[in-house]
């Protein structure tokens, strides 16, 4: 029983710094990544509107999801938060480009889409903040919620209308 409460501490560790760093790259600019301005952009180019909203929940989605995994509080929403926001990346940028992680396809958001799933069935364990403070949310009902919560979110990002870019309103020139 020990080794299953150690391996779901070490899960949710590597799992959270690695999904909650990649929010940063997208939120704060660190690590290399393009920050806050340049995620909008990548979004925006994607006729995703309003890009900076949509940059908001998904990079937000990322940072405080794999914050909240580490730590071990508040399951499942930390799970559904991270789940969501892969979600919303495997259908909108990768889904295009294959399997593997070598062309940018669905390989590696799939991997932490499916951990943050997994975490949200299994719990957090007994090394987390929720067993510590004894924070338990009401079940079935909040998996539920967050589950249709979750899907609502994903799919108002993917069936939400691409709004063109205006054109440019051509005024008349004198002569």
């Amino acid at each position: 029983m020990q080794v299953i409460v150690i391996g779901l501490f070490v899960l949710r560790a590597v799992v959270g710094v690695t999904i909650s760093a990649h929010g940063a790259q997208k939120l704060f600019g660190w690590f290399g990544g393009p920050g806050f301005e340049g995620f909008s952009g990548m979004l925006g180019s994607l006729k995703l509107r309003p890009a900076g909203l949509w940059a908001l929940v998904a990079a937000g989605g990322e940072f405080f999801g794999g914050i909240l995994l580490v730590l071990g509080f508040l399951n499942p929403l930390a799970g559904f938060m991270v789940a969501g926001s892969m979600a919303v990346a495997i259908l909108l940028v990768h889904r295009s480009n294959g399997f593997w992680n070598t062309n940018r396809g669905i390989e590696f958001p799939l991997q932490i889409l499916a951990a943050g799933a997994a975490l949200t069935l299994t719990g957090f364990g007994a090394f987390s903040v929720d067993a510590a403070l004894g924070v338990t949310l009401p079940e079935p009902a909040t998996w539920i919620l967050f589950a249709l919560l979750t899907l609502a979110a994903v799919g108002l990002v993917i069936v939400t209308p691409r709004i063109p870019e205006r054109e440019a309103v051509r005024r008349p020139t004198l002569g």
